[in-house]
Formats: structure tokens, C-alpha cells, sequence
């Protein structure tokens, strides 16, 4: 059984999703801005995050809150982490890859999480302690030893661009052994992807904490592991960097971003 706070996000959660859906069919009409260098927002991601906010402030009025397009609300031993629209650029082209993400972080680690595909109207839960969730189906991490047929997933924010040259020299080197590295758009869905079995490890740098909260606790509840680049795990939503899959997926991954010089890009 969920518990009473995760039932309401998962409420508020849905909302989010209902508006951003009565939208798809209008996305020419839409007020778009660039929040910096190739980072978009629109009205939408305004609006959802309003909703999500309605919702959890309904319930629980003395949480702060840190979301993607408000900022920092409040202060105190709880926070709600918000991203009412996670793949923005995905939804404003109408590629369907796109997801709402909240999470309930405990001082500064997430104890509860909610990713919500309106889409496909999937709907991923996790509790620290209780596993992680799909559709109110049990998940797990995919059991594969080695980087060797592997599909990873990564992504390109606009932030890190000065350090593509690293990034590719890693992917490079990754795809002597990988299957494939996918590019979604969409860090949340990445992690939920991973945590479900459906991409065996996830890696990216530029990562906000609204973009990782509550994926890194689903994958972590569904018997995985979630480091930054060199291997650490203290204070993952303020690092920046981050690396999902298994215990055995995600050593072998993180140490090859080590090996290729990817890891040192973020020490000058």
C-alpha cells in the first residue's frame, strides 16, 4: 500500500500530466522562451508545476519546495523536488518522450519518488525501504554483468556542451563494447527506464536535482546503483553527474568514464 504522501503526489502527479496532455494539440499556439543557451520552457511547464504545487501545498503546507521553474520555496527538514515537464523539448516538437517527475527529498536525499508517463499513463512510484513500482507492478534493475550488449542511455544538455569533446571521446570508447547509447530527452524517464529493465545504465552530466530526485531512488529501490562519476554518493542531486544501472553495470561504467578522461573534464 502507498503511503499517504505518495498518494498525494502521485495526485498531483496526474494533474501535472492532464494539463500537459489538453495541450498536444495545440503546441504552435504556445508561449515558448529560452531560459538560457538552448534551454526552452513554455507555458506549460509554468502551468503544471502551478498545478503540482496546488496540490502538494493542499496536503502539505509547511514542506518547502524546489521546482525547475519556481525556484527555491521555504526551508525545513522536507522538500518537494519538481519537475512538471521533463523532455520540454521532446514535447514542444511532439515527440512522445516526455514525463512529470516528483520527488520528496529528506535533508537532501529523496525518500520518496513519482515519475509520470501521461502518454502512456505509466506511473512509477518508489518509497526509500519499498521497492520501486510500476503500474503497482514490482521492478527491477536488468541483470546484465558487463558493458558487453549493453543499451545505455545518456544525453547532451546544453550546459556541458565545452565538454563534448570528452564526452564523445567516452562514447567512443563505450561503443567498442555497448550494443547502442540511446538519447532520449528526458533524464527522469532515463532513470525509470532503467529501473524497470528497459535500459541497462543511464549516465549524464548537467543534471539539476529536479532532473534526477526521484529516479535515482527509483533505480536504487529496484536493485541498482546510482553513483556521480567518480564512484561517490554523497550529495548526488548537488553534483551534477550521474551514473544508474546494476551493482556490476554501473562499476564497469563509471570506471570506464574514468578511464576515458571524462571524469577529468570536471576537475578544471
Amino acid at each position: 500500500m502507498q503511503k499517504p504522501v505518495v498518494n498525494v503526489m502521485v495526485k498531483a502527479a496526474r494533474s501535472a500530466g492532464n494539463l500537459i496532455l489538453r495541450h498536444m494539440g495545440k503546441l504552435d499556439a504556445l508561449n515558448v522562451f529560452e531560459k538560457s543557451k538552448q534551454d526552452y520552457a513554455s507555458e506549460v511547464d509554468s502551468q503544471a508545476e502551478a498545478e503540482i504545487i496546488r496540490e502538494l501545498r493542499r496536503a502539505f503546507p509547511d514542506y518547502a519546495i524546489l521546482g525547475e521553474e519556481s525556484g527555491a520555496m521555504g526551508t525545513g527538514r522536507y522538500t518537494f523536488v519538481i519537475d512538471p515537464l521533463d523532455g520540454t523539448s521532446n514535447f514542444l516538437r511532439g515527440l512522445p518522450h516526455f514525463c512529470v517527475s516528483i520527488a520528496l527529498c529528506e535533508g537532501g536525499e529523496p525518500i520518496h519518488g513519482v515519475i509520470f508517463d501521461p502518454l502512456r499513463n505509466e506511473l512509477f512510484t518508489a518509497s526509500r525501504g519499498a521497492g520501486a513500482v510500476l503500474n503497482d507492478k514490482k521492478i527491477r534493475v536488468a541483470e546484465r554483468k558487463d558493458l558487453g550488449g549493453a543499451l545505455l542511455i545518456t544525453g547532451f544538455p546544453p550546459r556541458e556542451r565545452a565538454r563534448v569533446p570528452a564526452q564523445l571521446e567516452c562514447i567512443n570508447k563505450l561503443l567498442l563494447e555497448a550494443e547502442d547509447i540511446r538519447r532520449t530527452g528526458s533524464a527522469a524517464l532515463d532513470l525509470a527506464y532503467v529501473a524497470c529493465g528497459r535500459a541497462d545504465a543511464y549516465f549524464e552530466a548537467g543534471v539539476k536535482p529536479w532532473d534526477i530526485a526521484a529516479g535515482l531512488l527509483l533505480v536504487r529501490e529496484a536493485g541498482g546503483r546510482v553513483c556521480d562519476f567518480r564512484g561517490g554518493s554523497d550529495k548526488l542531486l548537488m553534483s551534477g553527474q550521474i551514473v544508474a544501472g546494476n551493482l556490476k553495470i554501473s562499476d564497469s561504467l563509471q570506471k570506464a568514464i574514468v578511464s576515458s578522461n571524462y571524469a577529468a573534464a570536471f576537475s578544471v
